[in-house]
């Protein structure tokens, strides 16, 4: 699909939403392949490695972007590493415009304490807005069983901030889900997992969930923040 195209993008993923709504995840992520070929890609948290595991069976060699904000556990790193080490697959890794200490600099320490909104616009959205430019679409882990802001997330989708065809192709899926398709296909999973963190992001503003506690709450605990601003 050529730029001179993007014009329909929006019609697309709205048709292709409807259509595509009871199909299998691998099924979607074909139809991405098929439609975007290498104007496609995959963004991964490298909470696990679901998606990129799906996306390299329907497009082998794809593009999984990953946002290496300086403030990742070890084992999320060490997880991407891993997925680029076996998996058939471009791990491309992006960046701020800013090391950590550079915007210590500008912004004073801790800014994700004091500002995480600002925080996260810095060393997320902006390097994610960048990175996808060449990308007419992206495919996500979004799940609609993960919080209420993400009850309605499509399958193939209108990123309207971005202007480009949003996949989601495991939004149908339950934990359950997840839980059997890394057990049958030996997916890589980020260590965390096992060890309190059902939602993993940035050390500073992620903790371990409690029994009993919604999957997300880890995030960004004792404020009203739910989201980094990638997906709303």
């Amino acid at each position: 699909m050529t730029r001179l195209e993007q014009t329909d993008l929006e019609e697309l993923a709205e048709k292709a939403g409807r259509e595509l709504e009871d199909a299998p995840a691998l099924e979607i992520l074909r139809w991405a392949a098929d439609t975007f070929g290498s104007r496609f890609c995959v963004t991964s948290s490298m909470e696990d490695a679901v998606v990129a595991h799906l996306a390299s069976r329907a497009f082998p060699g794809v593009d999984v972007v990953f946002l290496d904000t300086g403030y990742h556990f070890p084992e999320t790193i060490g997880t991407r590493d891993a997925v680029e080490a076996v998996m058939d697959v471009n791990v491309i890794t992006l960046t701020p415009r800013q090391t950590v200490a550079e915007q210590d600099a500008e912004y004073g320490p801790r800014l994700h304490d004091r500002n995480p909104d600002l925080c996260c616009a810095l060393r997320k959205v902006q390097p994610l807005e960048e990175g996808l430019r060449e990308y007419d679409a992206w495919a996500t882990g979004l799940r609609r069983d993960e919080s209420p802001t993400r009850a309605n997330t499509p399958v193939v989708g209108w990123d309207a901030a971005r202007r480009k065809v949003k996949i989601s192709p495991i939004a149908r899926w339950t934990q359950a889900d997840v839980d059997a398709y890394i057990a049958e296909h030996g997916v890589l999973t980020n260590p965390l997992l096992m060890d309190g963190y059902p939602s993993i992001g940035c050390a500073p503003c992620t903790r371990r969930v409690l029994e009993g506690e919604d999957i997300r709450s880890g995030r960004w605990a004792g404020r009203t923040k739910t989201e980094c601003g990638l997906h709303g």
